[in-house]
């Protein structure tokens, strides 16, 4: 059973689709979160490629007992209402989705997202993939808050870039209850456009470098999340400051003065 505090989370939450189009930044994990809230984000989005690289293995390697753990430790780390990457439900069938929704509700969570590709199965055929996010919608509604499900369109970033296919899918997600819609990988403002044109539903598109948020926003878009971008963002000033160590011994790229205690203290 939810408490006070999810509730009040979920219902900003469902609030901010309804103003004005916002940033849903991704941490991978509990400090970036508190940066990210800390920076005036008002929402955070879980990142299945960032949290997997904190584990040491590649996108889609987290098992789902991890990623709850991993959603409470997000949870916790603000005040913010979280969504989750739940990739493709951690299962083929609709059940494994409707589980996953159940557990990371149960960490905390007031969303999440259902891709309709995985590693094994590739692009599900459209009936299968209405039928989990069906389920991930039925669950949902089974909790005692209004927890929004966004139903994600892979085809753009799994070498299909088909948008009559991607928009179809995505309709098809509205009807069966998906809160969100979510066509992942799409390039320009005129794809964002026809997108946002054929559905009513909010639509969340990942910020790419070219594609700026003005943009974005003045295409329909309600929300703009950067998946793991952040994250390599981090992780490659990381690697370039070593490197130089490493290779030269500069220390240039070395933080003498870093706002650690105005990000993480209340």
């Amino acid at each position: 059973m939810s408490g006070p505090v999810q509730h009040r989370k979920a219902d900003e939450f469902n609030a901010l689709h309804e103003g004005e189009p916002f940033v849903i930044p991704n941490p991978w994990d509990a400090g970036s979160a508190r940066v990210l809230a800390a920076l005036g984000f008002r929402a955070l989005a879980t990142t299945s490629s960032g949290f997997a690289f904190t584990l040491g293995r590649v996108d889609t390697e987290a098992k789902l007992d991890e990623v709850v753990e991993h959603v409470r430790a997000i949870d916790a780390a603000t005040s913010l209402p979280v969504s989750v990457d739940l990739e493709s439900g951690y299962g083929s069938a609709s059940a494994d989705v409707a589980n996953a929704i159940r557990r990371v509700a149960a960490a905390g969570a007031v969303g999440a997202s259902i891709e309709d590709w995985d590693p094994i199965d590739g692009i599900y055929p459209i009936d299968r993939a209405v039928e989990r996010i069906a389920a991930a919608c039925e669950a949902a509604a089974e909790l005692d808050f209004p927890f929004m499900v966004t139903g994600r369109a892979e085809n753009h970033i799994r070498g299909n870039p088909d948008l009559a296919d991607t928009i179809e899918r995505l309709q098809a997600y509205e009807r069966v209850g998906a809160h969100i819609l979510y066509p992942s990988g799409l390039r320009s403002a005129g794809e964002i456009r026809a997108v946002c044109d054929a559905i009513s539903r909010p639509v969340n598109v990942l910020a790419v470098a070219g594609l700026n948020l003005a943009d974005i926003f003045a295409a329909g878009a309600q929300r703009a999340s950067v998946g793991g971008q952040l994250a390599w963002t981090a992780i490659e000033a990381m690697a370039r400051a070593a490197e130089a160590l490493r290779d030269s011994g500069d220390s240039s790229a070395l933080a003498t003065a870093v706002r650690i205690r105005a990000w993480l203290e209340d």
